[in-house]
């Protein structure tokens, strides 16, 4: 008997792989770039009539693809900061967002880095205000990354009680040194021509680099100080030309969500079906250093009557 309902089960799985098939496109910001290649993977060993495709950018810069470039191709898209899609997708574009993951900001560096057998959780401040030392970050306006940097600094300044410390390091970092992506900073630093990026922790693991791992008050990776990380705030570039608009200090949670006119929905719900979970591509995060919200969590701007219906168990 048992053996019957295993074959059926098999059968079923069979059946459904071959019904879900062609193309899904997803979105996703950099820092989702190594899991998300792992998982693609074993997603289509599952599905092989489904080819995932996959663009990285800045999560702010993958919203604008969908909002101003108006790219009808993306099934999907992953946010490195959910609230990316809730201010800029729902309710016109997506109806849903899904928070799978946490993260946590690092500043990042290699053995050759210019004060490597030096640097501390007590003094990188001291050291990247060193005329010597090249350091970066994302940007701002694309990249969560980058807006969070400004405000580990922020939150650096009230920490270490060193008043107008974030403008003195933003003064001393060069212009060049700001990138669209935190993960285009990794080759920057593994050639030499920077010696400290701000990253996330799960970037620094996956590319086996040193990091300083800042205390829990300014990492943006601990729900205990939401209301600490909530005092600082820094402004971005909005929508619309000259307009900006402010981020609020947040702890890192990343979301994703399928776009209400995603061309392919049955494959790319099937995808989504795996991602989230805990044994898919939830495991694969957590392999790769990236804590997962298990189960995951839907924002306040969810229409909790759009998930599907394949997700409903994976959400809470």
């Amino acid at each position: 008997m048992r053996k019957s309902i295993a074959f059926v089960l098999i059968l079923s799985a069979i059946l459904l792989a071959e019904d879900i098939s062609g193309i899904v496109t997803i979105f996703h910001a950099g820092s989702l770039t190594v899991p998300l290649e792992i998982i693609e993977q074993q997603f289509e060993e599952m599905y092989p009539d489904v080819d995932v495709r996959r663009e990285s950018a800045g999560s702010v810069a993958c919203a604008r693809k969908i909002t101003e470039l108006d790219r009808e191709d993306c099934d999907i898209m992953a946010s490195a900061d959910y609230r990316v899609i809730d201010n800029m997708l729902i309710p016109d574009l997506a109806s849903w967002n899904a928070i799978f993951a946490t993260n946590r900001m690092v500043l990042a560096y290699t053995p050759q880095s210019r004060f490597a057998d030096e640097i501390t959780a007590d003094n990188w401040i001291e050291i990247l205000q060193n005329d010597d030392v090249e350091w970066g970050h994302s940007d701002p306006d694309a990249d969560p990354c980058g807006y969070r940097t400004l405000l580990v600094l922020q939150l650096a300044e009230d920490y270490y009680d060193i008043s107008g410390i974030a403008v003195s390091l933003l003064e001393n970092r060069d212009e060049r040194n700001i990138r669209p992506r935190s993960v285009e900073l990794i080759a920057l630093l593994q050639s030499g021509h920077l010696d400290y990026a701000f990253e996330y922790l799960s970037v620094a693991v996956q590319h086996d680099l040193e990091y300083v791992d800042f205390p829990p008050e300014i990492n943006l990776g601990d729900p205990d100080f939401a209301d600490l990380y909530a005092t600082v705030s820094t402004r971005i570039a909005a929508n619309s030309p000259g307009e900006t608009r402010t981020v609020t200090g947040a702890p890192i949670a990343y979301g994703i969500t399928l776009l209400n006119r995603a061309p392919n929905t049955d494959a790319a719900t099937a995808f989504l079906e795996y991602m989230l979970s805990p044994d898919g591509g939830l495991a694969v995060l957590s392999e790769k250093g990236q804590p997962p919200f298990i189960p995951c969590r839907i924002s306040s701007e969810t229409d909790a009557a759009s998930i599907p219906e394949c997700l409903a168990d994976l959400v809470e």
